[in-house]
């Protein structure tokens, strides 16, 4: 049996899957930062300790079945700075991880600034707060040096659980290579920023997501009832996962395809996508495959703006979506305007607006358009070629999709059959070695037949 433990800003889950690859049992809490101590952080002590209980109760009920692997994936702009000869048994942490939305990093803007590489280097655009991990790694130096100045190695953050598992120090470029201004992902290596603010010793060897880091410690083993030699993998960033699936199973003579992996974040990454036609000030960039190949990338805060935009209408997110609401919102006009992420999407930093008076009943059907318009905005500015995939929290309102099927007239729009691409995508790299055969269950998703959706996605480019 194999676990996955997927990090996500949101939710973080341990998934246990099969033999046969199928998602044997599910855990979950939820993954609120802690705002105690000098900025909100991330509650490392609640997830481990939640990790070690739920490792503990599968172990007891699984006695015949053991989990042999472990697979890490977490969300981006995270990283730990720690001291590894920190006694055993502590976080290893010399300063608590930085929440990426903590505003107040902009407070070093002019001297980080002055030290940022060009876009043209790193493919990284400025970001909001601390998404832009160079700065939250900057401002942690100016604003706490004495503590900064302990630290040995700097962890991103699938590695750091993954040496919490194994005491195994690793680097690994999806999570490197995700918006954090410290990669140049057309040269494979460090950007200048690195050299500049002299965090070079502090990064550790680099290796590859799929290979064993190593096996998990004897004390991890004697807590949880895990086998000893329970082998750790080095892990990846989130939307990689989920991108690695149709990596490996691309048939496109062209090698062109977009994956939407849907979440708190919409990342849309397109496989032999031009990088000259990345327009920064529009939140486009270029992350990294597990093999360093850079991808053509743009995003929006999906998932988030989704429960925002219900909320100021008086919905409620959870609330399901009818085609009758949908026709409803279209038939009226009834939209919002970016942006409601505070400054992310390629609309980032402009007023919300809600248009005409809207009624709390539709509050969903108006969300669902408003990300159907956003994902089709997103497809158009990275001039998308090749099928479409879509991936994760999404795939649970299908008249979404359908709206992106229909505003994406003849190209094909896929759906994964189930809503647990990032786990499957982890889960590849257990086989990377052996080049284990995989199949990828998709369903076509049929465009939806609703009217006046083209006057009413003009109106709404007509309004940006």
């Amino acid at each position: 049996m194999k676990a996955v433990l997927d990090i996500g800003k949101t939710n973080v889950k341990l998934q246990l899957v099969n033999s046969v690859g199928n998602i044997h049992e599910s855990f979950s809490r939820k993954n609120i930062p802690l705002q105690d101590g000098p900025y909100p952080h991330a509650d490392v002590a609640g997830i481990w300790q939640w990790l070690l209980a739920t490792l503990s109760k599968v172990s007891a009920e699984n006695t015949q079945e053991k989990i042999t692997d472990i697979i890490i994936t977490t969300h981006g702009a995270t990283a730990a700075l720690v001291d590894t000869a920190a006694p055993d048994g502590s976080d290893g942490l010399v300063l608590p991880i930085l929440d990426y939305e903590y505003v107040n990093i902009n407070q070093c803007d002019t001297p980080y600034n002055a030290v940022r590489p060009l876009f043209s280097e790193t493919l990284s655009p400025s970001l909001p707060a601390g998404l832009n991990l160079g700065r939250q790694i900057f401002w942690l130096q100016q604003s706490f040096p004495e503590a900064f100045n302990r630290a040995t190695q700097l962890l991103m953050y699938p590695q750091y659980w993954g040496w919490r598992l194994t005491g195994n120090l690793a680097g690994e470029v999806t999570s490197l290579g995700c918006h954090t201004d410290m990669w140049s992902p057309e040269h494979n290596r460090w950007s200048s920023l690195v050299d500049k603010c002299q965090w070079q010793a502090l990064m550790p060897p680099m290796k590859f997501a799929g290979d064993v880091l190593g096996n998990i410690t004897a004390e991890l083993a004697q807590q949880t009832g895990l086998a000893a030699n329970c082998k750790v993998y080095t892990g990846l960033h989130d939307s990689n996962a989920s991108y690695l699936r149709y990596l490996q199973n691309n048939q496109t003579e062209k090698g062109e395809f977009t994956v939407v992996s849907t979440g708190t974040w919409t990342i849309l990454m397109q496989s032999g996508g031009e990088l000259a036609g990345l327009n920064s000030e529009r939140d486009m960039l270029a992350n990294c495959d597990i093999y360093g190949n850079p991808v053509a990338c743009a995003r929006f805060m999906g998932g988030r703006e989704y429960a925002v935009i219900c909320e100021k209408l008086g919905g409620d997110a959870a609330t399901p979506v009818t085609g009758e609401h949908i026709q409803a919102a279209l038939n009226n006009l009834w939209m919002v305007t970016p942006d409601f992420s505070e400054g992310n999407g390629p609309f980032g930093g402009r007023t919300p607006q809600l248009l005409t008076p809207l009624p709390a009943s539709s509050a969903g059907a108006i969300a669902t358009l408003y990300c159907a318009l956003m994902i089709d905005q997103r497809l158009d500015d990275l001039q998308a070629k090749g099928p479409v995939y879509i991936e994760g929290a999404f795939l649970k309102n299908l008249l979404l999709c359908q709206l992106v099927a229909q505003l994406r007239g003849q190209q094909p729009v896929y759906l994964s059959a189930d809503d647990t691409g990032t786990v499957q995508g982890a889960l590849l790299l257990t086989g990377q070695q052996q080049k284990v055969e995989f199949s990828l269950s998709l369903e076509a998703c049929e465009p939806g037949r609703f009217t006046g959706l083209a006057a009413y996605q003009q109106h709404w480019r007509s309004l940006l």
